[in-house]
């Protein structure tokens, strides 16, 4: 990654990453309200740069065809997930993007092991795939209400003491296998504080427009804040690891949660550095006869190649020679201008 600006992305989320190994109090490490000095104005801009950024970046890993992405976005409930979805990835190729949301899981998916409906929403090669809540909703609401560890239909020696811990190294070692094998796992945790989400609460009371996502458990599940925070920080603590660390997100400033989260995004798609493939030389050599067939079809006074003629370096980039012409030939140009003598 010698490319500037990703030195400068990596300095930019430097501090909201999680240490792998260090222990984490959620509270005293991360603030809520962090914004790195700037001002919203300066976010609109920035943003614009970063989701450029990500469409240049997401259409040479579809093309590399190669890796895939997949990113993790947790949140409590009104964290602004579904908004820095709508607006990070406001400029990528809908064709390479999958965004799945888990909610509470069906018969089926309780008919298997807690991964398996994840691994069913994996990226394929080639493509980001989000997940709006993650396998990390296995050791955070189900810590915080054990009682569906029954519906989960566990051998009673799988619930003994020491679960959360196993249940730590199991995702851990799964992303492992995931990077291995060239899908780079990218987890995003949007910081929210207490009395932001209060607020926000409130607005969609207020508004009639927005009182379709109220929902009376999400005011029953903030009753637990104190209980989510400590699952939040021993999540982190325990999976933040080199292969595929955690993010700290600010999400009480959504304009500033949807910089970091295209940054932190970026930077990883910056780290995998995709490139478009070679296509080779006896397949340059038929584009190469397929571009004079079609440069012979040019109508009267076009230039053979419109590209070529705009962008004078893309002929030399080629390997071509010749200037850009235009065809002549149809157009009279070139006759002999000369007199005939009487």
């Amino acid at each position: 990654m010698s490319d500037e600006r990703a030195e400068r992305i990596a300095d930019f989320i430097g501090p909201l990453r999680v240490k792998p190994g260090s222990k984490v109090p959620l509270d005293r490490d991360f603030d809520p309200r962090y914004k790195a000095g700037l001002k919203k104005r300066e976010g609109v801009e920035l943003l614009r740069t970063g989701v450029s950024l990500l469409a240049e970046y997401q259409e040479r890993l579809a093309a590399q065809d190669t890796y895939g992405v997949l990113l993790c976005l947790q949140a409590l409930d009104a964290g602004g997930k579904d908004g820095t979805i709508r607006h990070v990835m406001s400029g990528v190729n809908p064709q390479g993007v999958r965004v799945s949301s888990f909610k509470v899981p069906s018969a089926e998916e309780l008919d298997h092991d807690y991964l398996w409906r994840y691994a069913q929403r994996l990226p394929t090669r080639g493509e980001i795939a989000i997940f709006n809540r993650s396998h990390y909703e296995e050791v955070l609401v189900v810590r915080v209400h054990p009682e569906n560890l029954v519906r989960q239909k566990l051998p009673e020696k799988a619930r003994e003491p020491g679960l959360w811990d196993r249940r730590y190294r199991e995702i851990n070692r799964w992303e492992r296998y995931l990077t291995d094998n060239g899908f780079k796992v990218v987890k995003i945790f949007l910081n929210l504080s207490k009395e932001e989400q209060r607020t926000r609460f409130l607005k969609r009371i207020d508004v009639p427009e927005k009182n379709w996502k109220f929902s009376a458990a999400d005011v029953r599940e903030r009753r637990r804040w104190d209980d989510y925070q400590h699952a939040f920080s021993e999540m982190l603590s325990a999976t933040s690891t080199k292969w595929a660390p955690w993010y700290v997100v600010p999400a009480d400033r959504k304009w500033f949660a949807r910089i970091c989260t295209a940054a932190v995004l970026t930077h990883a798609l910056m780290d995998i550095d995709p490139q478009y493939p070679d296509v080779g030389e006896e397949a340059r050599k038929d584009l190469l006869v397929t571009r004079r067939e079609l440069e012979q079809e040019a109508p009267a006074g076009a230039p053979a190649d419109p590209y070529t003629s705009r962008h004078p370096s893309a002929a030399q980039a080629t390997g071509r020679r010749d200037r850009p012409t235009v065809n002549r030939r149809a157009s009279g140009a070139g006759r002999s201008t000369k007199k005939k003598r009487g």
